[in-house]
């Protein structure tokens, strides 16, 4: 059996473009976000073109660099190849995890989204490494997004969760705990991080509510 690739979700920040004010405003949330305590950072900016995923993952690449935080690409494993990527995430309707591993190699991390317990059975912890369940909450940054879960829901299949599970989808400050409680390894969050008036502090925030209930 293939070990996980090792990878802290408990606060994993997914990158929004128009929240954060375009490429600069994402390096520079990126930067502030670790210095919160982020532990994961995904990039992830659906209506733009190759070339800007290119410059901003060179970038991010850059400003995690001795970090110790993994930079993550979603959907595009070229970028991620590109860039030297620490790892890739994809959804159900996109390239499937098995030809992405095959791709990335056995040492990259490699995330998949689930939104209920078939997808949950379907997952292969010889391919994958960690998976993203939700939507738990109504989410507006994610426009073809599945009807969210619930708590309740989500509490449920982390009953049965095959591996380490982050919590995606509405996730704001004061939301965190009871999803950690409920089995969560940690939580994404999106517009609690990006486009806030001090990132850091904002990050370090939730990091505190986090490590309460762990």
């Amino acid at each position: 059996m293939r070990p996980l690739n090792p990878i802290d979700l408990s606060l994993y920040l997914v990158l929004d473009p128009e929240l954060c004010g375009g490429l600069a405003g994402m390096v520079s949330t990126t930067e502030q976000a670790v210095a919160g305590g982020v532990t994961v950072v995904q990039l992830r900016a659906p209506q733009w073109k190759k070339l800007d995923w290119l410059l901003c993952a060179r970038e991010l690449k850059a400003v995690l660099a001795g970090s110790g935080v993994p930079l993550i690409i979603n959907d595009h494993v070229d970028i991620a190849l590109a860039v030297d990527a620490d790892g890739v995430h994809v959804g159900q309707s996109d390239i499937p995890a098995d030809v992405v591993r095959t791709l990335i190699g056995p040492d990259k991390i490699l995330g998949l989204s689930t939104n209920n317990l078939a997808h949950q059975q379907g997952v292969s912890a010889a391919i994958v490494d960690y998976i993203g369940v939700g939507p738990v909450y109504p989410t507006g940054t994610k426009k073809d997004a599945a009807p969210s879960l619930g708590l309740d829901e989500f509490a449920r299949l982390m009953q049965t969760k095959p591996l380490p599970a982050v919590a995606i989808g509405g996730i704001k400050a004061g939301l965190c705990a009871p999803l950690i409680a409920a089995g969560a390894d940690g939580v994404a969050v999106v517009s609690a991080i990006c486009g806030q008036g001090d990132v850091k502090a904002a990050t370090a925030a939730l990091k505190k509510e986090i490590a309460a209930v762990r």
